[in-house]
C-alpha cells in the first residue's frame, strides 16, 4: 500500500518545536488532523521520524496514538531516530504490551 500525500506531506514538515512561530505550529497541526485513522504499517514507520524536540503544545501525544492505530503497533520495533525521545516513548510502549501480552499467556512449557 502507498504511503498516503497528507502522511508524506506530514513526515516532510516534521512538527516543530514550541518555540516555533505560530503558524508553523498550526501547519503542523493540520497536516496531523488530514490525516485519517488508521495508518499503515509503512505509514507508521514513517510518521515515527515526524516526532519534534518536544510536545509541540501536545500535537506528539496525537502523532503518537495515530501511528499506534496502525494494525501491526503492538509488536512494532521503531528504529529510525531512535534517540528521540518521543520514539524512545514509542518503543516503550510497545514493550509494555508485549510484557503484558506474555504475562497473560501464562508460563510457557519446556
Amino acid at each position: 500500500m502507498p504511503v498516503r500525500r497528507a502522511v508524506q506531506e506530514l513526515v516532510n514538515a516534521k512538527l516543530p518545536s514550541e518555540d516555533h512561530a505560530l503558524e508553523d505550529i498550526e501547519r503542523a497541526e493540520r497536516l496531523l488532523e488530514g490525516i485519517t485513522a488508521p495508518v499503515s504499517d509503512e505509514e507508521a514507520q514513517q510518521l515515527a521520524t515526524a516526532f519534534g524536540p518536544d510536545s509541540c503544545y501536545g500535537l506528539a501525544w496525537s502523532l503518537l496514538h495515530l501511528i499506534e492505530t496502525a494494525p501491526g503497533a503492538s509488536t512494532a520495533t521503531y528504529q529510525q531516530d531512535a534517540e528521540n525521545w518521543w520514539v524512545q516513548r514509542l518503543n516503550a510502549r510497545v514493550q509494555v504490551t508485549r510484557d503484558l501480552q506474555q504475562r497473560s499467556a501464562g508460563p510457557s512449557s519446556g
